[in-house]
């Protein structure tokens, strides 16, 4: 059984953030949080309801309209946004172990997500004050210039797997535009989160600018989506979900952005560096637990090097260390709540008589609680079977041969998700034309997925709606306001000049 670490000073409770200060909910309800290695109730949050978002909307309204965020110059912005990027920095350490023990993420991948949460407020930083708008003019006649200006209130709703890494991509972007935000962390791992406050305080944000309220999606986070002073909705999180916000978004019509669920295809071609792309393929499903968006869930392997890579991949992922989530040793932890470990094992279930079990297929030996499930794969998986359409969110991979470039294409295609797809071939001619034709918002070539903050992130498909990620973040989170300016007299037809009766 794996040593379960308890990190020292907990919250005894996790209350909203509104207006500046620390809250319970209006109505007092509260909801339990449980860690996923003894999956035992650790703390109990507030439980928003409509009159807390309430509360909080207004707060941030306050703040966006009195307050002096939106107004301060972008570099005054920037300087509290890299204070907010220093205080991470310097109690990474902490918030590794808090997500940790909270999500059941390996402690190594969880450090590095909070010094990429530290690195998304130093890039919109950096994006603000270099931000340039357009001016086009016509010589002589007109001058028509961009007047770029912050929309409002957001509402910003993340997802449960890498929580604190995803409040910074919604947080830094909404800030640095002179948004003022109400965010909705995900109930099954509101830890994190709850560090944001006391960093933003100490960092000089005014009050009222951020705001967190705590609560289940189908009371917190529909309160949210349909509240008349928010009008924007940025959501990552599954695509049901997903469906269910851009209706309720479209009574006001909102702006949204959404990234969605996944389940992207890793294509393997023959000519391909097969150690790397092994090496590559197992990072990219098993990594974060696999509950990752842009999972290469399907690997897609040339008939040529077919069962050599099988066998390998196996073997490799049989030897995978799942254990303690706290120990630096282990490469996949446990899954984040009960919930969702039944859903993946229902899947597991299913792969048996869906494709050829490889490796795993259960509880690994040993570790008989918590939600631990043994990397699995499954082989000669057809493209009818469930566990190749449908996201599984866990590390559970389906492996299917190809004959040509037009199947390969056509098998990549042939699922109702688009988020990203991974490309392992020497042949750049092959490489760029399959890369342009796969259905995915994000393609790489002969590599995992390894982000440049300035590209657009999102999906096609079922996958998402917009895109964030560089001056694309900002662009949702403003408006682009034209500006026309006459620079000489200008023609106009002078109707009703012409006295009636005159010809």
């Amino acid at each position: 059984m794996a040593e379960h670490h308890v990190p020292e000073n907990l919250p005894s409770k996790i209350q909203h953030y509104i207006g500046g200060e620390l809250v319970d909910s209006v109505s007092g309800n509260t909801f339990d949080v449980l860690d996923p290695v003894s999956n035992q109730t650790y703390v109990t949050a507030a439980a928003g309801q409509a009159e807390d978002v309430d509360r909080a909307v207004a707060a941030a309204r306050r703040a966006f309209t009195e307050g002096p965020w939106p107004g301060l110059l972008p570099r005054a912005r920037a300087r509290v946004l890299n204070k907010i990027a220093d205080a991470v920095e310097a109690q990474d350490k902490r918030l590794a172990e808090l997500e940790t023990f909270d999500t059941g993420l390996p402690i190594t991948q969880a450090l590095g997500q909070a010094q990429r949460a530290a690195e998304n407020f130093r890039f919109f930083a950096d994006l603000v004050v270099a931000q340039a708008d357009d001016t086009y003019r016509v010589p002589g006649r007109q001058v028509n210039y961009v007047h770029r200006k912050p929309i409002g209130v957001a509402g910003l709703i993340t997802p449960w797997n890498t929580p604190f890494m995803l409040e910074s991509w919604k947080l830094a972007p909404a800030l640095a535009s002179g948004c003022t935000v109400v965010l909705k962390p995900a109930e099954f791992t509101p830890l994190s989160a709850s560090l944001w406050a006391g960093i933003f305080r100490d960092a000089g944000l005014p009050d009222g600018v951020f705001n967190l309220v705590n609560g289940f999606g189908e009371e917190a986070g529909d309160a949210l989506v349909k509240h008349p002073g928010v009008p924007l909705i940025s959501f990552t999180g599954e695509t049901t979900t997903g469906q269910l916000i851009y209706r309720n978004c479209a009574a006001s019509l909102k702006g949204m952005s959404m990234e969605l669920g996944g389940k992207s295809p890793a294509v393997v071609f023959a000519d391909a560096d097969l150690e790397a792309a092994i090496d590559s393929t197992l990072f990219g499903v098993f990594s974060l637990n696999g509950e990752r968006c842009t999972a290469g869930s399907r690997i897609l392997v040339e008939r040529a090097i077919y069962d050599e890579f099988c066998q390998r991949y196996a073997d490799r992922a049989r030897n995978i260390v799942v254990g303690d989530p706290h120990d630096p040793a282990t490469e996949v932890g446990a899954l984040v709540h009960p919930e969702h470990y039944e859903k993946v094992m229902g899947y597991v279930e299913l792969g048996k008589s869906e494709g050829r079990l490889l490796a795993g297929g259960g509880r690994p030996s040993g570790l008989d609680t918590g939600n631990y499930v043994a990397p699995t794969v499954f082989a000669d998986v057809p493209p009818t079977a469930r566990i190749f359409q449908e996201e599984i969110f866990g590390p559970v991979v389906a492996i299917t041969p190809f004959d040509s470039d037009a199947e390969a294409l056509k098998l990549a295609n042939d699922v109702r998700y688009g988020l990203a797809a991974y490309i392992w071939t020497s042949d750049l001619t092959r490489g760029h034309t399959f890369a342009q034709s796969v259905e995915a918002g994000m393609v790489w070539l002969n590599s995992h997925n390894v982000r440049d903050l300035r590209t657009p992130f999102g999906g096609v498909k079922a996958s998402g709606l917009g895109h964030e990620g560089g001056y694309r973040s900002l662009d949702f989170y403003t408006d682009q306001q034209a500006i026309h300016v006459s620079l000489g007299p200008v023609h106009t037809a002078r109707f009703g000049s012409v006295q009636k009766g005159q010809s």
